[in-house]
C-alpha cells in the first residue's frame, strides 16, 4: 500500500446537510423550522430538562444517598502483583510507581489478599487487609503500615 491508495472506508464520510439553500434541496426557505414559534428564531429553544413550566422530572424524582467529600480514596492492589519484586525487597509506593504497578497514590495504597504470594518481602503501605497482612508474613515478609 502507498501514501497515494490510502481512502477513508466507504460511507464512513458522509457529506453535511446544506439547510436553507433553496427550495429544490428539500431544506430550503425555512431550513426544516417550520414557521414561526420559539424553535424558529435564531437562539430559539428551551434548556435541557425544561418541561414547558411543568416540575422537571429530574425534580420530581426522589433523591437518595449520600456522597461523602471527606472520603479518602486508596489505590488498591492485589498480593499476586508483588510476585515481580525479587526476594528481600522494600516495596513501597515509590517503588510501585517506579516499577509501573500504580499510577499514583491517592490518599493511600491498601493492600489486598487476592492471589497468591512467592517471595520474601517487606511491604510499606497505608493498609492492608487481613489476608494480604496473612499471606506476606506466611512467605515470610514483612508488614508496615505507615
Amino acid at each position: 500500500m502507498k501514501l497515494h491508495e490510502l481512502a477513508p472506508a466507504p460511507g464512513s464520510k458522509k457529506k453535511s446537510t446544506r439547510v436553507g439553500r433553496g427550495l429544490g434541496s428539500g431544506l430550503g426557505k425555512t431550513a426544516g423550522k417550520g414557521h414561526k414559534g420559539q424553535n424558529a428564531r435564531a437562539g430559539g429553544g428551551v434548556r435541557p430538562g425544561f418541561e414547558g413550566g411543568q416540575m422537571p422530572l429530574y425534580r420530581r424524582l426522589p433523591k437518595r444517598g449520600f456522597y461523602n467529600k471527606f472520603a479518602k480514596e486508596y489505590t488498591e492492589i492485589n498480593v499476586r502483583e508483588l510476585n515481580r519484586f525479587e526476594n528481600g525487597t522494600v516495596v513501597d509506593p515509590v517503588l510501585l510507581i517506579e516499577s509501573g504497578v500504580i499510577k499514583n497514590v491517592r490518599d493511600g495504597i491498601r493492600i489486598l489478599g487476592c492471589g497468591e504470594l512467592e517471595k520474601s518481602l517487606t511491604v510499606i503501605a497505608s493498609g492492608f487487609s487481613k489476608s494480604a497482612a496473612a499471606k506476606i508474613e506466611a512467605a515470610g515478609g514483612k508488614v508496615e503500615v505507615i
